[in-house]
This record gives structure tokens, sequence and C-alpha cells, in this order.
């Protein structure tokens, strides 16, 4: 069975396929910035962000692919239940590292699938992890080693790459803290009638 999956991330695409999932790529193009504001206005929590943003993002897909198994996905950081978003700038980024600098916090990713523009299923995970104490030359150094675009596109750190080196301890399954809970979305997939 072939999905479809609404979302350009190079990250999530690799774990579709070291998983042996077929798929085919389709982006949303859903101003995430706006529909945030929008939640956050709202009073919407980090989880409900995240869970929004995914089906959001499937919805929009599966309009104009009918009857297909759409995945939409969405990942967002939570300090103390308040949403950090993705840096617009490298200075922007080394703020947020220095707001996380020391501190425990969680990474949700959400996924759902959605067909003919009803979600039919979605699971959200909640991962754990606590940052290193680090000097502003450690964050400064770090920051200047990730191109503007991976910053601006992933987020502060890359967990699956240089970023695991940040962190005193992480609390959770490395592919939904990448951004897919393949497990669970695995089993949806054996189970789809």
């Amino acid at each position: 069975m072939k999905i479809i999956l609404a979302s350009k991330s190079g990250v999530r695409k690799k774990i579709l396929e070291e998983n042996g999932i077929e798929f085919d790529v389709v982006p949303s193009q859903v101003d995430e910035d706006m529909a945030k504001e929008s939640l956050l206005n709202e009073g919407a929590n980090p989880l409900l962000v995240s869970k929004n943003l995914a089906e959001l993002k499937a919805i929009k897909v599966s309009k104009s692919n009918a009857d297909q198994l759409v995945l939409g996905a969405d990942s967002v950081i939570s300090l103390n239940d308040k949403l950090i978003s993705k840096p617009k700038s490298r200075e922007e980024a080394f703020k947020i590292m220095d707001k996380l600098n020391g501190k425990i916090h969680y990474l949700i990713s959400s996924v759902c699938f959605v067909k003919n523009g009803s979600m039919v299923w979605n699971y959200s995970e909640r991962s754990e992890l606590k940052m290193r104490k680090l000097d502003k030359s450690q964050i400064t150094n770090y920051l200047n080693k990730i191109p503007v675009s991976t910053l601006l596109a992933y987020g502060v750190y890359q967990v699956e790459a240089s970023g695991k080196e940040l962190f005193e301890y992480i609390k959770g399954d490395e592919n939904s803290i990448m951004g897919l809970p393949i497990k669970q979305i695995k089993q949806y997939i054996k189970n789809y009638k």
C-alpha cells in the first residue's frame, strides 16, 4: 500500500524509506506561522498546536488526492507548557538555545492519517529532553556549525546529527524525536482495511 507524505522533511522521508513504506511526497504548503498564531490566540497548548498542524497539513493535501491515505506530521518544542517556535534567524536560534540551556523541555511529535478530507487516525508522543548547561560560546560554536537554511527548516538542534552532544539525557523514541513515531504508523498501516 502506498501513502502520501504531506511534508517535505528529508528526515521524515528517510524514516519512511528505512521502514519500507511506499510513499509519494506532496508538501502541504500550509502557512504554519499563521496557523500557529491563530491556535495560540485561541489558547491552544503545544500539544494541541502540534496535533492541529499535522491534521491541517494532511487535510490540505487530501483535498486534491481523493481516496488516498495522507500522512500529516508536526513536531513542536514545549518549555514550561509554552510553545518554542522554529527560529527565523541565527540570532533567534541563539536566544532559543539560551532559553533551553540546562533545562528540561519536551518535544511533541504528532501524526495523523487523513482520507478524503477527514481524519481517520492520529497519535502524539511526548519525549523529555534535558539540555546540558552550556556557556554562551559553546552555544555560538554549535550554531555556527549548522547552515542557516537547516536551522530555519528543522529548529535549533539536530538530534539526528551532532545535536545529541547538547543533551544530558533524552527520554523517548528516537524516530519520534526526529518527527515520525514510526512504530505506531506501521501498526496503523498494517491494520488498515
